[in-house]
């Protein structure tokens, strides 16, 4: 999937319109649904000499003005950057995949509260065969946790169509074989617990490290388990300074040592009235501790895809990703070579993502496609009809 295209352009092309133009240049956006098949060129404009790219499905180029002098008042290079479009014709989109990936918060439900027209919606899908997923980066609940939640919101879903970074943690143990003689330490929740303890793995740490505490006195010198092989560091509300020191000495001192993140996310949504810090705040305090990078088992990494496109056995050109958050669910989509719709059902309180936020300047992130929630599926079809 395309997302970026590079024009060059040596200084010594520039046409004397170019150099002479006061106004912005056009710089030409390439839709992030092709992908690289046939080749099409970019119109010359303005003297620039513009390089080919690769494409299927063209559609319409769209153009975005954009200021692009150096300091000298000469233009260099050209970033082309794909840019999103509304859902219009909601058919064309289920149609042309097999597999949808739903996130859950902000898309399925807000909370405890299912968000408007999502059952009619998921059952439109299933009625047209569309196989369903709903992946999520809380680790704080295991499948059956999450399984439990649809179910009081009366949606069915099975505990095989979920996919929570608490499951993926154990099952990117499994992928690797990790020694089941090993121990898991954990900073989280019981999500990730109850996992490991599916997957036949032992652990320690979690909630019950909560309380604990270290008493700092001349000579004092913290013991920890040498039998742990990997520190698994997921969103913990019991999060403290003694989990931290426990975990950095099994990453630092313990031969072959695993350091995975269920996820990085910088904030999360625990209430509508503000954000609070994410997952990602508890994995940055170990990355500045051990000066080592985490293995990123949740969205925006590609493990979660890569495992159940492999599965269901999928072809991730089959697949398309929709969420409310660009940095994780649409970031996961493109990198899963999918395609992507982003919805604007997130916190109305705390908007996750606005339209204002994805045509900014400053985001390099462009789903394919945008709405503004899931059952938009429903009018626009009827509306296409």
């Amino acid at each position: 999937m395309l997302s970026r295209v590079a024009v060059s352009v040596p200084a010594s092309s520039y046409s004397a319109a170019a150099t002479a133009a006061a106004s912005p240049s056009l710089i030409p956006l390439i839709p992030s649904h092709f992908s690289c098949q046939k080749k099409a060129k970019i119109p010359r404009f303005l003297g620039l000499r513009v390089r080919e790219v690769s494409c299927v499905n063209q559609r319409s180029i769209g153009w975005r003005r954009s200021n692009t002098r150096n300091k000298s008042g000469r233009m260099e290079s050209f970033t082309v950057r794909a840019v999103a479009q509304p859902l219009k014709n909601a058919d064309e989109l289920i149609d042309s995949v097999e597999t949808f990936i739903f996130d859950c918060d902000g898309v399925i439900w807000k909370g405890d509260k299912l968000i408007d027209g999502v059952p009619e919606t998921l059952d439109m899908l299933r009625s047209r065969g569309k196989r369903l997923v709903f992946v999520t980066n809380n680790s704080t609940k295991s499948r059956k946790q999450y399984g439990k939640k649809f179910e009081t919101l009366g949606l069915n879903v099975t505990e095989e169509e979920i996919f929570a970074s608490s499951f993926a943690a154990a099952a990117y143990l499994k992928s690797i074989n990790f020694p089941k003689d090993k121990k898991v330490y954990v900073i989280g929740e019981d999500g990730i617990l109850k996992e490991l303890e599916l997957a036949g793995f032992q652990y320690i740490g979690g909630p019950e490290d909560g309380g604990k505490k270290i008493e700092l006195k001349p000579g004092f010198l913290m013991e920890h388990d040498k039998d742990v092989g990997a520190v698994v560091v997921g969103f913990d509300r019991y999060f403290n300074y003694y989990k931290v020191q426990y975990g950095t000495l099994c990453i630092r001192e313990n031969p072959g040592w695993l350091f995975i993140a269920t996820n990085r996310d910088a904030v999360t949504h625990l209430t509508d009235a503000q954000e609070w810090p994410g997952g990602g705040s508890m994995v940055g305090a170990f990355c500045g501790s051990t000066q080592r990078e985490p293995h990123v088992v949740g969205k925006p990494s590609t493990f979660m895809m890569d495992y159940l496109a492999n599965k269901f056995g999928i072809l991730k050109s089959q697949i398309c990703m929709v969420g409310d958050r660009l940095d994780t669910d649409i970031l996961f989509g493109q990198n899963g070579g999918c395609r992507t719709l982003l919805v604007f059902s997130g916190s109305s309180s705390v908007r996750v993502t606005s339209l204002s936020m994805l045509q900014s300047p400053n985001n390099s992130i462009q789903p394919d496609f945008y709405t503004n929630k899931i059952s938009d599926f429903l009018s626009l079809k009827a509306a296409a009809v």
